[in-house]
């Protein structure tokens, strides 16, 4: 998935160490390691595929509010 940012693996790392909503996180996987050309997928992510609608539902709310947060308070 594409973010709108310019470092993926900063914001991974984010989320895991400084980030909780209602005392939860997500975690994502940079994608720039599932590419063979070096650059690419920089701003990209990947997101596990979640059996449970809900379960997914709540990870993308989660992701939404860091994203907003990320982006206000770290670049």
């Amino acid at each position: 998935a594409h973010l709108p940012l310019k470092n993926a693996e900063e914001f991974c790392r984010w989320l895991l160490t400084d980030f909780r909503l209602d005392n939860e996180t997500v975690m994502l996987a940079p994608a720039a390691g599932f590419y063979a050309t070096p650059g690419l997928g920089k701003n990209e992510v990947r997101i596990a595929y979640v059996l449970k609608i809900e379960d997914l539902k709540k990870s993308l709310e989660i992701l939404k509010e860091a994203l907003k947060v990320y982006k206000k308070n770290i670049k």
